[in-house]
C-alpha cells in the first residue's frame, strides 16, 4: 500500500494547490502562475502515474482503475479553468468550465428541449431502425454470395459519403423534423453494421462448422447455436462505433433546417450569437449523452460475450 498511500499524499498537494490558485491564493506574476501550473501538473502526474502502478488487487484495484481516469479529466477541467481566468482568454473563443457549467445551471430547460428533440427522437429511431435492419439484411445476405459480393463494395462506398451531401436531400425527402435526421442516421448506421456481421457470421472455424454437419444440423440450427454467437463480438463492435456516428450525424443534419429546437440547430444558432458559453454546455450535453450511451452498449458486450477471452479474468 506504499505506493497508494504515496500517489494520495502527491494528488493531495496538488488538489490543495489547484484550490488555492483557483481562490487566488498563488502567483500574482504570469510567469510565477505558469511555474505553478507546471509544478501543480507535475505532482499531480506523479500521483496517477504511482496510482496507475500501484499493487493493488481486487476491489482496490477497481477503484484505482475508476480513480485514474476520473482525477485525470478533473485535472483537465482544472487547467481548463486556470489557464482562461489566469490569462483572460475572451469568452468568445474559450469559455472557461465555470461559465460552461453556469449556463448548464441556468439553461437547463432549452437542453432539455434540445436533447429530447435530438437524442430521444432522432438518434435512437436511427439507431435502432439503422442498426436492426443492417443486422437483418447481413444474415440474408450471408446465404446469398451474389447479394454479399455486390453489397459490401456499396458499405464502402457509403461510408466514405459525406454527411454535409446527404443531410439536405434527407430535409427535402422527410421535412424539416426528427425523421429527417432519423434517416441521415439510418444512412450512417446501416453498413456498418451490416460489413461487421457479415463478417462475424464468416467467422465460425471449419472445425465447429464441421462438427454441426456431422450432427445434420440445419441451416437454421447452425446459424443459432454457432455462427451468431461467434459474430456477437462483430456486433457490438458495430453498435458501438454506431453509438457515436449516430450523435454525431443527427447533430450535423440539424445544421441544414429543423425547427428551433435540438442540439444542431441550438449550436449553429449560438454560434452566430457568439454565445460560447451555451454551445459548450451543448457540446457538454451531447459529449454525456454518447458516453452513457455508448457505455450501456459495452455493459451489454460484457453481459452477452462474456466468454470472448478479452472478459476472461486470470484467477
Amino acid at each position: 500500500m506504499t505506493g497508494v498511500r504515496a500517489a494520495l499524499l502527491f494528488l493531495l498537494i496538488a488538489g490543495g494547490g489547484a484550490i488555492a490558485m483557483l481562490t487566488g491564493g498563488m502567483a500574482d506574476s504570469a510567469f510565477g502562475y505558469a511555474l505553478s501550473l507546471l509544478a501543480l501538473t507535475a505532482l499531480a502526474w506523479r500521483g496517477l502515474s504511482l496510482l496507475a502502478n500501484a499493487p493493488v488487487a481486487g476491489r482496490g484495484a477497481r477503484l484505482a482503475d475508476l480513480a485514474v481516469p476520473v482525477i485525470f479529466g478533473l485535472w483537465i477541467v482544472f487547467l481548463w479553468q486556470a489557464i482562461t481566468i489566469g490569462y483572460g482568454v475572451p469568452q468568445v473563443l474559450l469559455p472557461s468550465p465555470g461559465l460552461i457549467l453556469a449556463r448548464l445551471a441556468t439553461s437547463g430547460d432549452v437542453l432539455l428541449d434540445d436533447f429530447r428533440q435530438t437524442f430521444l427522437k432522432a438518434v435512437l429511431a436511427g439507431y435502432v431502425m439503422g442498426c436492426g435492419s443492417g443486422f437483418l439484411v447481413a444474415v440474408i445476405a450471408d446465404r446469398v454470395p451474389f447479394l454479399r459480393r455486390g453489397l459490401l463494395p456499396l458499405g464502402n462506398l457509403a461510408s466514405a459519403l459525406p454527411i454535409v451531401g446527404v443531410a439536405p436531400i434527407m430535409v427535402m425527402w422527410f421535412g424539416f423534423d426528427w425523421p429527417s435526421k432519423a434517416a441521415v442516421v439510418v444512412i450512417m448506421t446501416f453498413f456498418p453494421m451490416l460489413v461487421n456481421t457479415v463478417a462475424g457470421l464468416a467467422a465460425a472455424g471449419a472445425q465447429e462448422r464441421e462438427l454441426l454437419r456431422t450432427y445434420a444440423a440445419t441451416n437454421g440450427q447452425a446459424l443459432l447455436a454457432l455462427r451468431l454467437p461467434a459474430a456477437m463480438p462483430f456486433v457490438f463492435n458495430a453498435l458501438k462505433i454506431n453509438s457515436t456516428l449516430a450523435l454525431i450525424g443527427a447533430i450535423v443534419a440539424e445544421f441544414f433546417g429543423t425547427p428551433i429546437v435540438g442540439m444542431g440547430f441550438r449550436i449553429s444558432t449560438e454560434v452566430g450569437r457568439m454565445n460560447l458559453d451555451m454551445v459548450w454546455a451543448e457540446i457538454v450535453v451531447a459529449a454525456v449523452a454518447g458516453s452513457a450511451f455508448y457505455g450501456l452498449v459495452a455493459l451489454a458486450e460484457r453481459r452477452i460475450t462474456f466468454w470472448h477471452p478479452s472478459y476472461r479474468q486470470r484467477h
